[in-house]
């Protein structure tokens, strides 16, 4: 079958299509034969050697976290049937070879929901990796109905999924972006305040909430600048590994590590069928052309997700 894979480090171009052996699934593990497979920064990440290492010498390693697909065949144990349209979670740690930027990929039964109803697998392969993450998130940020949280990159698609999430939970969410006029996170995702990263945060922030926000999610690794706006005794939760701050006044400093759940998915997957999770396509590539859509993920300036279509 055919893959997207790397063998060294670099730029786009060291992103190509290989032939490798399509797997088999093993006890509780679930084939899915990929229609779809979003990119992600983490992907970019590992092929330019931002955080991973690089794959040892005549070895490869596979690109891809984000499928939605058809079960084509299940290992023992496995509660799913051949046909079922489905999302999954093709977790990357310990980065391997096969993964799901390819036609076939191998996934356990925790990391697997049935695709939402009426979306398309273009649409539907943007929610497994940005929306556990938001999700979890959102978890760690214990915000209850009525607290305000701040969510910083709540233009971008792990934030856009939070800011719908804490807005589910009745939070009041102040959205922050390089955006100046918040138009997604405001008027789609439903934020009720924004603040442009123009703006000095911490001041604006205090502005809008003088006692300071109850919690914080950054996604885009401000880190210890954010803290000011936090109430003592708050909530951090940042998704960066690289921004987590010193805690300071009684604040809660927590970091997102997503992972596999199914239930989670499953429940993600039935907002966006009923329309209450939004859901964003920038552009689309066929499998043939991943070095290309990366270079354009790389360029950035999107606000949507890019998804190879397998078919």
């Amino acid at each position: 079958m055919q893959a997207a894979v790397y063998r060294a480090q670099g730029g786009p171009e060291v992103v190509e299509i290989a032939e490798i052996d399509q797997p088999v699934p093993g006890l509780s593990e679930i084939r899915i034969k990929v229609q779809a497979a979003a990119l992600n920064p983490t992907d970019v990440s590992a092929w330019t050697g931002g955080f991973f290492p690089a794959p040892p010498e005549g070895s490869a390693y596979g690109l891809g976290w984000d499928v939605a697909g058809v079960v084509d065949a299940v290992g023992p144990g496995a509660p799913w049937k051949p046909g079922q349209p489905v999302i999954a979670l093709s977790y990357g740690l310990p980065l391997r070879l096969h993964r799901a930027q390819a036609e076939y990929v191998v996934v356990p039964s925790h990391a697997i929901a049935a695709a939402p109803a009426g979306i398309d697998p273009v649409h539907a392969a943007t929610i497994p990796l940005n929306g556990l993450t938001a999700a979890q998130s959102v978890e760690l940020l214990g915000v209850q109905a009525g607290q305000t949280v701040l969510v910083t990159g709540a233009e971008g698609a792990v934030g856009g999924y939070a800011v719908q999430l804490a807005k589910r939970r009745g939070a009041v969410v102040i959205s922050n972006d390089l955006s100046p006029d918040g138009e997604f996170a405001t008027k789609v995702a439903g934020a009720d305040v924004h603040v442009p990263a123009s703006q000095p945060l911490v001041e604006a922030v205090r502005e809008v909430r003088p006692a300071g926000v109850d919690a914080v999610l950054d996604t885009v690794g401000l880190g210890q600048t954010v803290l000011g706006a936090i109430a003592d005794g708050g909530t951090f939760v940042t998704t960066r590994p690289t921004a987590v701050p010193g805690s300071e006044r009684g604040i809660r400093v927590r970091l997102t590590q997503v992972g596999p759940d199914a239930a989670m998915l499953t429940t993600l997957s039935d907002l966006a069928a009923a329309a209450d999770l939004a859901l964003r396509v920038a552009e689309t590539y066929p499998l043939r052309e991943a070095s290309k859509a990366y270079a354009r993920l790389k360029e950035g300036g999107l606000r949507g997700r890019v998804v190879l279509t397998v078919e």
